[in-house]
């Protein structure tokens, strides 16, 4: 049923809030989830070590594998659900992957974690570049980057939540007759299975859909975002999915991409064991610590991608950031533990002031199924960076003796990415874009 229609629409920007309100609390939470259960083996790692023996190299492969298979299910994941909708597809991901986290408890040695880790990979695969995609037919591109912050705040709660969540039940251990390892995997996996019901009774397809909008607001809301995203991708001339391979304003922001997945991933997985350095601490209290520089990137995500309202505030916000995390980096790995958090707090800030703003690019070029392949094309490649960053890491431990090792590594291709970053720009339209443009795209 449709929301009883009033003899006044509502503005565009109460529109917009409306959507907020409603959409992203959901999203958000689903977020929180997925990331609290692919990245959870990070608090873990030491206990994975002494009960099962699995080295650090092994579990920087482990870590890594997951984002392997999820990029290279991608692709067709997210043009699947830009025909089956999103309520569907999500609701499927999450009813997967939530079992698979879960039985994770049943690893016995490292070819069942790596095994594992593939399986949950392929489950949860979709979901970030789904929901990209999906936000992209419910905000004008102004807004955009505003909205990709506000649902990254899912990551940011999630290391926050998940450090001294999971640092307490490794405390578990023995209860039942299971490590606390165990019990950490058991608890944090299922948990999605139940709010995959939530999504599928209340997360709409599209905005004529929505019960919180008279349909005349969702049509005339899809209408302006079909003419932007036909006059971008008239702009760009990208209008197949071959074309987004050759698309050199979309191979950079695959660059930039994956030089800043190297480093989420790097601290994710790594953060723990390099603060097990600091000093004499408990799991509870390393997770504690792990939980700051999380917090400074939800101010990251909350507070900078709403400035970014054109091509060029973008491009600057982006090469900013990305300067900030090779400066970040630098800090904690030359650094005692006071300078060298806050220099994990100065890179975790800028992951996330930096993202939603990157995948701004690609909306801004392409339109349809089109979008939903490119920016799973530009996920896919990124996440290649989350099976690098923790190898690199787990393989420079072993060979140094050093958890710091690896950091420099990051730094590099960091810098890489920031060099990168100064040669991004929106379409044509984002520089010339009025009223009159779109209503014209519009009426065509």
């Amino acid at each position: 049923m449709q929301a009883p229609q009033t003899t006044a629409m509502r503005s565009p920007q109460e529109v917009s809030s409306l959507i907020l309100r409603k959409l992203m609390p959901l999203l958000i939470i689903a977020y929180i989830m997925s990331f609290l259960d692919r990245t959870n083996i990070g608090i873990a790692k030491e206990r994975l070590e002494i009960d099962l023996g699995i080295s650090a190299t092994a579990y920087g492969i482990g870590a890594g594998l997951f984002f392997l298979t999820y990029a290279l299910s991608e692709v067709p994941s997210n043009l699947i659900m830009h025909k089956v909708g999103a309520r569907f597809w999500i609701t499927r991901i999450m009813v997967s992957w939530g079992i698979i986290s879960a039985a994770m408890m049943f690893v016995q040695g490292e070819w069942s974690f790596y095994i594992m880790r593939m399986l949950l990979g392929i489950a949860e695969a979709g979901l970030f570049p789904g929901v990209m995609y999906f936000l992209t037919q419910w905000f004008v591109r102004k807004e955009r980057a505003k909205a990709n912050g506000l649902f990254l705040l899912g990551v940011s709660f999630a290391n926050v939540i998940g450090a001294p969540l999971g640092g307490a039940l490794l405390n578990m251990e023995g209860i039942g007759g299971l490590h606390g390892w165990q019990w950490m995997f058991l608890i944090e996996g299922l948990p999605a299975c139940f709010l995959a019901i939530v999504v599928w009774k209340m997360l709409p397809d599209r905005p004529t859909q929505a019960k919180f909008l008279t349909y005349e607001e969702g049509a005339a809301l899809e209408a302006r975002i079909a003419a932007e995203d036909a006059a971008g991708a008239e702009a760009s001339g990208t209008h197949k999915l071959t074309g987004v391979f050759k698309d050199k304003q979309i191979l950079l922001v695959v660059g930039i991409y994956l030089s800043e997945q190297i480093a989420v991933y790097a601290l994710s997985f790594f953060l723990p064991s390099i603060i097990g350095t600091y000093g004499e601490l408990s799991s509870f209290e390393i997770g504690l610590l792990t939980a700051v520089p999380w917090i400074f990137a939800a101010l990251g995500s909350y507070f900078i991608p709403r400035h970014a309202t054109n091509g060029t505030k973008a491009r600057k916000l982006v090469s900013t950031t990305m300067i900030g995390i090779c400066v970040g980096f630098t800090l904690g790995a030359v650094s005692g533990p006071v300078v060298g958090l806050i220099g994990f707090c100065l890179g975790a800030f800028c992951f996330f002031a930096m993202q939603p703003i990157l995948f701004t690019f690609p909306a801004s070029r392409l339109s349809g199924s089109t979008l939903a392949g490119g920016i799973a094309f530009v996920n896919t490649i990124g996440l290649f960076g989350g099976f690098l960053g923790p190898y690199v890491m787990g393989f420079m431990e072993d060979a140094t003796g050093s958890k710091f090792a690896g950091l420099w590594f990051v730094v590099a291709v960091c810098a890489v990415g920031a060099f990168l970053s100064f040669f991004l720009k929106y379409g044509e339209l984002d520089e010339t874009e009025s009223e009159t443009a779109v209503v014209a795209a519009a009426a065509k």
